[in-house]
């Protein structure tokens, strides 16, 4: 920041008296307080942001000539408050004000790098913003521009723009001028097209023309190289340019909320992360248009006509997220399930009828795994990349093989059906060097938690032990406390230990077909479980208590028990969203009750309640 000395300023004009929003609601004809000016001299900012402004005061453009007389003694007295003290001001914030123009004496204030008027009423901008050639920000967002002037074009060194939420019907070309600008922002206007010379802005990282009526961009945009975000959301576009493909630093591409018919073609665009494309009119893809989206790890295909999800899907190896809200799918390609990085998969408001709603309702991981396991062997090893590791293709010998590419690949362990009482040493090795996280024990002859399964302990995310000859869970379970899922239906159980506390992000449990006569203590203990199933058991009492504390609960499923009696505060639990009693011997509520669903079950609980 430049010193200017005694020399370079005009007499005080003095005769100004300060003022503060607490004073009064216009200051059009008031000044800023010398104590104010004073610390913007030493800083080089002024701040009259919220001050209810209705025009800047006059010693604002002046504050560089304006110095007070007691500043230009020399003196060694009082030093703080000299000249050689003082900077020019480089930033200017007058937003939230009620502004409706700005003087040219604006062109007085040269060294500005930052002016923030956002947030008032301007109509217009000076000629004299032009000359601000050290301007590097300009934020006039939440006016009533009804277009940018063309000196503009005039601020060489200007790097952002914000013009949101004004009344701009056109870019005007003089801003393609600006040629260091890296982000610019013309949002909640009323622009229909955009200038072909927006090509000019080589330097451009941030593009946002959401909430506009653009119809078409030019194909003059594929040339701005720098690009990494483009919003373009809430517009009217039905295609995008074939050049927009050239955009090869472009990252995030938002475009919900237009009527695009298709996918665009993206050819060369190799860092594109994430495609917001939803509530549009797609309505299928192609390898054509996933081919070139291997880095995409964001995929929002929402509210769109999708009939069908191609088997090409696969071809975004690194896709994390897949979201196929409300469209007309009715079936997934079972290679889906194989897709190792992908965590997330949203399918609300779709058809669905090869898969089972309450296979959907548990997630993401279950829906993979159902996936999975409707593919032949022979379909799962064509998909299976070979693991950088010695253990390849199958493990094991005989009736006791485990596909690797379950191991490496989706990190789980099938090993169910194989009539086995104790599990082999070499498969819990395999399972460890994998890293796997996913356990199926089920269907064995298990009278009791596999010794050595202790190793896998710290990784196991999921572990299912149903259809087994367990009489008792050993407190060894507490080694488990990373498990998500634990599934312990079809066994000889009627009661659990109290170690099952240590499964504190526990998050389904499973004891269905069993021989519980009372839920046990300790699974009120699991604050974060939000599926229970304890259906088909001999539950002749329910502890209101208890569910008080699961209040994550979502699914609570207590079909064909013993219970005489649902006592109404269950009522209560109103952050249960599915709730299932039929198959007891109560009486109330009454089977058509039940028959409207949870929310009318507990509403009617609630009746219930002797105040």
């Amino acid at each position: 920041m430049s010193r200017l000395g005694p020399a370079q300023r005009r007499p005080n004009r003095g005769g100004r008296g300060g003022f503060s929003s607490a004073q009064s609601s216009d200051h059009s004809s008031g000044s800023v307080h010398p104590t104010i000016l004073k610390q913007a001299r030493k800083s080089g900012v002024l701040n009259l942001s919220q001050r209810g402004l209705s025009s800047v005061p006059e010693n604002v453009w002046t504050i560089q000539e304006d110095v007070p007389e007691e500043a230009k003694v020399v003196s060694m007295d009082n030093t703080e408050d000299k000249w050689w003290n003082t900077v020019e001001l480089n930033k200017l914030i007058l937003a939230s004000n009620t502004l409706t123009c700005l003087d040219e004496g604006l062109g007085n204030l040269s060294a500005l790098t930052v002016l923030d008027v956002h947030d008032n009423h301007l109509t217009s901008l000076p000629k004299a913003l032009g000359s601000l050639e050290n301007l590097q920000k300009l934020d006039i967002g939440h006016n009533k521009l009804s277009e940018l002037p063309p000196h503009i074009g005039f601020l060489t060194n200007l790097k952002t723009l914000q013009a949101e939420h004004n009344q701009l019907t056109e870019l005007c070309e003089d801003v393609c001028s600006a040629k260091q600008l890296e982000v610019l922002n013309i949002s909640n206007n009323k622009i229909a097209a955009l200038p072909r010379y927006i090509c000019l802005l080589s330097h451009l990282r941030n593009l946002n023309i959401s909430h506009n009526n653009l119809s078409h961009l030019p194909p003059d945009i594929g040339a701005l190289d720098a690009l990494r975000i483009f919003d373009g959301t809430h517009n009217q576009l039905i295609s995008l340019p074939d050049e927009f493909g050239n955009l090869t630093k472009l990252e995030q591409l938002h475009l919900r909320h237009n009527r695009l018919e298709y996918l665009p073609i993206l050819r060369h665009c190799e860092s594109l992360k994430e495609i917001l494309v939803g509530n549009n009119n797609i309505r299928g893809l192609t390898e054509e248009h996933l081919q070139h989206l291997k880095a995409v790890t964001c995929l929002d295909l929402r509210d769109n006509k999708l009939q069908k999800l191609p088997e090409e899907i696969t071809l975004l190896a690194g896709l994390e997220r897949l979201d196929l809200t409300n469209n007309d799918i009715s079936n997934l390609p079972l290679v889906l399930g194989t897709m190792t990085a992908l965590k997330a998969i949203v399918l609300d408001g779709n058809p669905m009828r090869s898969i089972r709603r309450d296979i959907i309702m548990r997630g993401t991981n279950e829906i993979k795994k159902y996936l999975v396991s409707r593919m032949s062997d022979d379909e799962r090893e064509k998909q299976c990349e070979k693991p950088q590791s010695s253990s390849v293709g199958r493990i094991g010998g005989g009736d006791d093989v485990v596909s690797s590419h379950d191991l490496y690949q989706l990190k789980a362990l099938d090993y169910s059906n194989k009539g086995v009482s104790v599990l082999p040493d070499e498969i819990v090795e395999a399972a460890l060097e994998a890293g796997v996280k996913t356990l199926n024990l089920s269907k064995n002859s298990l009278c009791e938690l596999p010794s050595n399964l202790s190793a896998l302990g710290p990784k196991l995310s999921e572990m299912n032990l149903g259809s087994n000859k367990l009489s008792q869970v050993q407190p060894s379970i507490a080694q488990f406390d990373k498990l998500l899922l634990l599934d312990l239906r079809n066994n000889m159980l009627s009661d659990l230990p109290s170690q099952l506390v240590s499964l504190s992000v526990l998050r389904e449990l499973v004891l269905s077909n069993n021989r519980f006569k009372l839920i046990p203590d300790v699974v009120y203990s699991l604050v974060s479980l939000e599926n229970l199933f304890v259906n088909n058991n001999q539950i002749c009492e329910l502890k209101v208590e208890g569910f008080m504390k699961l209040q994550k609960l979502a699914t609570l499923d207590l079909q064909n028990n013993d219970i005489a009696q649902v006592p109404p505060e269950l009522g209560n639990c109103q952050w249960i969203r599915s709730l299932s009693l039929s198959g007891n011997s109560f009486r109330n509520p009454r089977p058509a009750i039940l028959a409207k669903g949870t929310p009318a079950t507990l509403e009617y609980l609630r009746s219930r309640i002797v105040t």
